[in-house]
């Protein structure tokens, strides 16, 4: 029996991230084979982590990352808030987002799951991906992202669409779509416009307000003019490009673009957004 000393514990520790007994005693199974001790090490830790895998995972963080030809967003699950502001937990998941977009990862990607699995027994809590999108950038789109808080509950990644790549580095149109992702992130649109709002939802919407009117005595075209009025004033609220501007109530996103179109000679459109909220009801 090799005899086992403080020293390759330490550093089976540092690799791993196990505890002191867990590693000695892996080195002893091992008899004191560092690569068979890291072997049993984390053969331990796939099992913890599936029987983890029961637990319930309500918590989790957002992530995010704009590269030169797309931009990602990502949220992974944890059980709790702790974890969630855990700066390794941080870390691995900007990389993990940066490799996406990087690399053209996707949410089911071998490594990227396996990142994942590997923090997850390490921090010894059931995790998640929970879900990845990439958004393609062409040249003429701009992409800014925005994570609020510490914690990183809200990600967002919001994208225009420009007359001209050189507005890229337009101040005025970076101050606009800073602004854009903060206010999806305080607003939380369903949609981007209504041509995006489902036909489905729409009839839905228009069933429940023609339910409200039934008892007015008013003409049926009085009935039916209320009735659209009420279906525009919910697209309104719902729909991104229709809302009040964050800065600006008076004036609807759509309606800061145009006017800063004008305003510096090209023209700027928001044609796409995410927002993850970590543990939101998918």
């Amino acid at each position: 029996m090799a005899a086992i000393n403080a020293a390759d514990v330490k550093k089976l520790r540092e690799k791993t991230g196990a505890g002191i007994l867990e590693c000695k005693n892996a080195l002893t199974k091992a008899d004191g084979d560092f690569a068979a001790a890291e072997r049993i090490l984390k053969e331990m830790g796939l099992a913890a982590v599936a029987k983890r895998a029961s637990r319930v995972a309500e918590e989790g963080r957002a992530f995010t990352y704009v590269g030169a030809k797309a931009a990602g967003i990502l949220e992974i699950s944890c059980e709790t808030d702790f974890v969630a502001r855990n700066e390794d937990f941080a870390a691995k998941g900007k990389k993990l987002v940066t490799d996406a977009v990087e690399l053209g990862k996707g949410a089911d990607d071998p490594e990227l799951l396996g990142v994942v699995t590997d923090l997850a027994t390490t921090i010894k809590e059931n995790m998640q991906l929970r879900r990845l999108e990439v958004l393609p950038l062409a040249d003429d789109e701009l992409a800014v992202d925005y994570i609020h808080g510490e914690a990183g509950k809200v990600g967002v990644i919001v994208k225009l669409k420009l007359s001209s790549p050189e507005l890229k580095t337009n101040e005025k149109v970076l101050e606009y779509a800073k602004d854009l992702s903060l206010h999806a992130a305080a607003f939380n649109p369903a949609y981007l416009n209504e041509k995006a709002v489902p036909a489905q939802y729409l009839a839905e919407q228009e069933s429940i307000f023609k339910a409200q009117a039934a008892n007015m005595d008013k003409p049926e075209n009085v009935i039916q003019g209320i009735i659209k009025g009420k279906i525009a004033k919910h697209l309104k609220e719902i729909c991104f490009s229709d809302q009040p501007f964050v800065k600006d109530e008076k004036r609807s996103v759509t309606k800061v673009a145009e006017d800063l179109s004008k305003e510096i000679g090209g023209k700027v459109e928001l044609v796409d957004y995410r927002v993850y909220r970590a543990g939101e009801e998918l």
